[in-house]
């Protein structure tokens, strides 16, 4: 197979543009934005944030398409990714590989030239973390999730560094929400492919779980622990009344469904425990932009 991507051009981008999986992408760059925003307490940096939200997202969509290099082959068992540019030979793995080490290299070089060392220090490990820890894991373990979600939370304490250049307590807080969100959303959507992912090999459900009771009731703790961490904002002076109160509610909201999902463990309510995170994330971090106590 030749290393140049078949047919036209405007379908080869579009091939490229799919390796780097936008919609994660675009997660990543909100949560980065969303902390450098609320560590510079508003504003005033805009062109840096700007800065860090594109070395973000080049570095981001460079992880995320050597990802789908890696894992090609498995990416072809699955009925939900058999699609994507590798599997149906859309794009060529070299040419793959070279885009995505092109991008993540690149990324992490701009955050280092501009915004120092400490940014692009952990851009860089969260995408090794993502594509060399969680996903050998993703065959071995259930407990992948719970290494998985490092990288997806460590956008906070990026763009947090970015704006100080340190991490502090904020920093940590934000991870800790990042962190304990992505539970819930990630095993509903591990119940809901279930079958796709044993395909796979993937352990992302627990084996001996067939009713759903044990992955029900994970989902449901992980969303009790991210209520009360996600007041922190408010008790650490970052945010005011107004997004503690939308916290609570969204929290509150997310437990009822995690709740539902446990007594009663099926695709539909798995579903609206993920379609309900999905919402839960933007929301939040809009309350926390909106509610930034300026210093």
């Amino acid at each position: 197979m030749s290393d140049a991507p078949r047919g036209s051009l405007p379908a080869a981008l579009r091939a490229y543009l799919e390796l780097t999986k936008p919609g994660i992408a675009g997660y990543v760059v909100l949560v980065t934005a969303a902390s450098f925003y609320l560590a510079s307490r508003g504003p005033q940096a805009l062109g840096a944030l700007l800065l860090t939200a594109v070395a973000t997202a080049l570095s981001t969509a460079g992880s995320l398409a050597l990802n789908q290099y890696l894992e090609r082959e498995v990416d072809g068992r699955m009925a939900r990714t058999r699609t994507r540019p590798l599997p149906t030979g859309r794009l060529a793995p070299r040419a793959a590989l070279v885009f995505a080490v092109v991008l993540l290299v690149g990324g992490v070089a701009t955050l280092w030239a501009t915004m120092g060392p400490l940014p692009a220090l952990l851009t860089l490990g969260a995408g090794l973390a993502y594509n060399f820890v969680y996903t050998p894991l993703k065959s071995r373990s259930y407990l992948a999730t719970l290494a998985g979600a490092v990288p997806g939370a460590v956008p906070a304490l990026i763009g947090w560094s970015a704006a100080t250049g340190s991490l502090a307590a904020g920093a940590w807080v934000l991870f800790a929400i990042a962190y304990l969100w992505q539970m819930p959303h990630v095993l509903g959507l591990a119940w809901v492919l279930r079958n796709d992912y044993r395909l796979a090999g993937f352990r992302l459900a627990p084996p001996t779980d067939p009713e759903g009771r044990v992955i029900g009731l994970h989902m449901m703790l992980y969303a009790i622990a991210l209520l009360p961490v996600s007041l922190l904002p408010t008790v650490i002076g970052l945010t005011g009344a107004l997004y503690m109160a939308g916290a609570f509610l969204l929290g509150a909201w997310l437990i009822v469904l995690s709740a539902r999902a446990w007594r009663s463990m099926t695709d539909e309510s798995a579903r609206r425990v993920f379609l309900g995170s999905l919402i839960y994330q933007p929301l939040l971090l809009g309350l926390l932009l909106i509610d930034t106590v300026r210093l």
